[in-house]
């Protein structure tokens, strides 16, 4: 069972594979890279789903961090899973708790299956109406299984999506 089968439900995702000793993944949105372990949700916090980093955004657009296909969009609309052309498999999540939003101040720009390019957009929100709504704006950027790779996050504030986040090695 893959990692988006875990969290959403659903078919057994196909296994993930590297085929490089170093893979880099793009800023998905506009915003300051945050630690995961200062995240205020435990699960993310923990690095139970994975590893990976938190973002602080100043943008409401979500962008495909390279080339690959989108393997999840919930019902929800608030979250996003991809699977890279070279086989890393990650989790754009959207917000603390905004599942509960059931997709209210939720665009998505993609279906899944789709395949996408880097700096396609993903999804957009609305994140006045997320605050409002009494839901912090984090978004939780996760490698879903990493193979025993090292996950390691470059530092980054005022980052767009064309910044360099992570590395996988």
């Amino acid at each position: 069972m893959g990692f988006f089968d875990k969290l959403f439900g659903g078919k057994n995702a196909a296994e993930t594979k590297f085929k490089g000793e170093k893979k880099t993944v793009m800023m998905p949105l506009a915003g300051k890279v945050i630690p995961l372990e200062e995240l205020p949700d435990e699960t993310f916090a923990s690095a139970i789903l994975g590893g990976g980093c938190g973002i602080e955004p100043t943008g409401d657009t979500v962008y495909a961090p390279f080339d690959g296909t989108v393997t999840q969009v919930p019902e929800s609309l608030h979250a996003v899973g991809l699977m890279s052309d070279d086989g890393i498999e990650l989790l754009i999540h959207v917000g603390m708790d905004t599942v509960k939003l059931d997709g209210e101040g939720f665009t998505p720009k993609v279906a899944q299956g789709a395949k996408v390019k880097k700096g396609d957009k993903l999804l957009s929100f609305d994140m006045d109406l997320v605050k409002e709504k009494g839901y912090q704006t984090q978004t939780m950027f996760l490698v879903a299984d990493a193979k025993g790779k090292e996950v390691e996050v470059v530092e980054a504030a005022n980052a767009d999506n064309n910044t360099k986040i992570m590395n996988l090695k």
